[in-house]
């Protein structure tokens, strides 16, 4: 049985955890250590780990409200899952590799609040040493982002936000600002927004449904934004291998081309990700052999060989 929960609480925080037992801990025990003056419902999906991670939550947290899934559910029908228990106005997604700083929660929810226009909110993430950890947000992937993706532009000239404008250049995330896209780490709305757009399209099993919920957002003429007075620590890739998760990001990118670019569009879109794939793979190649230096040459082989796969998209 779940623990009852005081009545009408402010924010549901959900969290999805899939074999991050330790970090998992960690993320809700800086939540309910560093958030004050918000009252929580915290929901907790646990996708059929094998750690143990569903056992150690419900010892260490019974206030939690868990779910114990028999299968992995991914990130999208996880979360759309643990919604359907929110009784609150406004809902948090928060990833388990993540560690709550002091005033985050608070700060992002009177930020949200005093922000209606954006329907969809995050702040700054960084990495454990305290350095920048950019993918709290991005801009859309358009013909031009994908070009410079394709040719290295975006590497070459990455703190620019004409060669790299979905990284949003060299931007530290250390100012207020609209972005297209806020990263499903940390990810704040109202809870009838959320149901009014049907929660995540449940095509996307992992990476994507968030950029995919913004987009569809911003067609309701929402502007997301990002303040960088709500800072978490985001870890990032903690439960899947590398590889695994570049397959299912490309995967969401070929399935956002396909959903939200006009038609005309989309095989431009498809053959720039192919090509984008390519480039990289042989441009690895030649530098190992030109410098001796191993580098990253089986993560971009193993996506060459798994092309077929990503472009067909979820």
């Amino acid at each position: 049985m779940m623990p009852e929960i005081s009545p009408a609480p402010e924010l549901t925080v959900i969290v999805v955890t899939w074999n991050t037992r330790a970090l998992t801990l960690r993320c809700l025990d800086t939540l309910y250590q560093y958030t004050d003056g918000v009252s929580l419902d915290v929901v907790v999906v646990d996708n059929d780990s094998a750690d143990g991670s569903a056992d150690a939550i419900a010892a260490a947290f019974p206030q939690v409200r868990l779910i114990r899934s028999t299968e992995n559910l991914g990130f999208a029908r996880a979360n759309n899952e643990a919604a359907k228990l929110a009784a609150s106005e406004w809902l948090l997604l928060l990833n388990s590799d993540t560690e709550v700083h002091a005033g985050a929660i608070r700060n992002l929810l009177a930020f949200s609040k005093q922000h209606p226009v954006a329907g969809i909110t995050g702040g700054r993430t960084v990495f454990p040493d305290g350095s920048l950890n950019p993918s709290s947000c991005w801009n859309r992937i358009t013909p031009w982002s994908l070009f410079c993706l394709a040719t290295g532009l975006s590497v070459i000239f990455k703190h620019t936000t004409l060669f790299n404008p979905e990284g949003i250049g060299g931007w530290k995330r250390d100012s207020v600002a609209h972005v297209d896209i806020v990263q499903g780490s940390f990810f704040m709305l109202r809870t009838d927004l959320w149901r009014q757009l049907g929660g995540f399209d449940l095509r996307y099993f992992m990476y994507g449904e968030e950029a995919d919920m913004c987009l569809r957002a911003a067609r309701l003429g929402y502007k997301p934004m990002i303040t960088p007075d709500a800072e978490i620590m985001h870890l990032g890739g903690a439960s899947a291998p590398k590889l695994s998760r570049m397959v299912q990001n490309w995967k969401a990118k070929t399935t956002l081309i396909r959903t939200h670019w006009p038609k005309a569009l989309v095989q431009l879109g498809l053959a720039e990700l192919w090509f984008a794939c390519a480039t990289r793979r042989f441009a690895i190649l030649l530098a190992e052999k030109l410098t001796g230096r191993q580098g990253r040459s089986e993560i971009w082989r193993g996506m060459w060989a798994q092309r077929i796969e990503w472009l067909k998209g979820y």
